[in-house]
């Protein structure tokens, strides 16, 4: 059975992890999950530095743009 990885990307704000994890999605094949507090919210696009239409496009995203900010988004809800 081929054993699964969990590639996890941190790091402070505008060091390029999107980016990587575009590049590593594409090689590997594979989606990225999003755990930004912030992103997930439709409504928030000021500051959250979501990734743009194009890099959406490149790899499915999950916990982008998937809540609304009146929803409750907790730990158990990721």
């Amino acid at each position: 059975m081929p054993h699964k990885t969990c590639i996890v990307i941190v790091g402070a704000t505008a060091t390029g992890k999107t980016n990587l994890s575009l590049q590593l999605a594409e090689y590997f094949h594979t989606d990225i999950i999003s755990a930004d507090s912030r992103q997930c919210y439709k409504e928030l696009t000021i500051g959250v530095a979501k990734p743009g239409v194009a890099d959406l496009q490149k790899a499915r995203h999950y916990f982008i743009n998937s809540h609304s900010i009146q929803e409750e988004v907790n730990a158990g809800a990721f």
